[in-house]
């Protein structure tokens, strides 16, 4: 049997025990919102900028790191945190108050890793040097939401830069030696399984730390939310995504870690489609699946 190492798997084995990642917020916004670039944001970003389960800002961050640690306790005992900055781009706005916050953050002897949220156009020449001194002093990755390589689908998400602008900034990663993630959304309207497929094989190709896959869903505080409901388009069904994640999951190497298999949409705010609503039942036929193709993900069942 191939198999296929998660987040829980990997970490847990990297560090010697289970590792828990605190959602935090660290006050930041968005080019594609403040009108650097756009005021509306990627299409489907909700008004948490993606992070509707992290921290609240109005609290400082070790208070938001109190919080979390609490509510994560009644689902795993462990005192090994990643502080997962999640919403919004983190690394645009003052370089130096991102310095000091990360730097801060990482003296937490509980602390052991630190995972960035951004865009692939915020990582200018300060930046890269911020990373490069954090890289050196905990374990470190970037996120980066990709989403998609097909330029109609970059242009209807609204991302606000192109293909090649990823691909130039992620070798700046690649160079310096910082981990990074992508994101791949299966559904966006007008892309078929040949364009979804690209995308993995160049996922594949770039070969990142990690990668996470959602499903394309929507939720009432997104712009997306007012498209659909004025340009219905089909959305992709359960069966579909259950076969394109696993087709997917054959594709990559197995050294690369799958920290997400599906999106986790607010349940009070979500539109469409319904079926995301139930993420455990997502996960288990994703597992039967992939045991009929003779594929396992170590502790599938703990990916979140």
């Amino acid at each position: 049997m191939r198999r296929f190492l998660s987040f829980n798997d990997y970490f847990k084995y990297k560090f010697n025990g289970k590792v828990v990642k605190l959602s935090l917020d660290a006050g930041c916004t968005c080019p594609n919102r403040d009108g650097n670039i756009s005021n509306r944001g990627c299409i489907f970003c909700s008004e948490k900028g993606s992070g509707d389960f992290a921290a609240s800002r109005e609290y400082s961050i070790n208070e938001q790191i109190k919080s979390q640690k609490i509510l994560l306790s009644k689902k795993w005992n462990s005192n090994k945190y990643i502080a997962y900055f999640q919403n919004f781009t983190n690394t645009y706005g003052d370089i130096n108050y991102l310095k000091n916050l990360y730097n801060e953050i990482i003296k937490n002897e509980e602390i052991i890793g630190l995972s960035i949220a951004t865009r692939a156009d915020c990582l200018d020449d300060e930046v890269m040097k911020m990373l490069v001194e954090l890289n050196k002093k905990t374990f470190l990755w970037v996120e980066l939401g990709m989403q998609s390589i097909n330029e109609k689908s970059i242009d209807f998400i609204n991302r606000g830069y192109s293909h090649e602008v990823f691909n130039e900034n992620i070798k700046k990663l690649k160079n310096n030696n910082i981990r990074f993630l992508t994101h791949i959304i299966f559904g966006l309207p007008d892309e078929n399984y040949e364009d979804m497929i690209k995308t993995v094989n160049y996922v594949r190709d770039i070969h990142p730390f990690g990668v996470k896959f959602h499903s394309l869903y929507i939720q009432n505080d997104s712009p997306l939310a007012k498209y659909y409901l004025e340009n219905p388009f089909n959305l992709i069904s359960k069966e579909d995504y259950i076969n394109i994640v696993c087709d997917a999951i054959e594709i990559l190497p197995k050294d690369i870690v799958i920290h997400r298999l599906t999106g986790d949409p607010d349940r009070e705010k979500l539109i469409a489609p319904l079926w995301t609503k139930d993420k455990l039942s997502v996960i288990s036929s994703i597992d039967k699946e992939l045991k009929r193709r003779n594929l396992e993900i170590l502790d599938l069942e703990k990916i979140l």
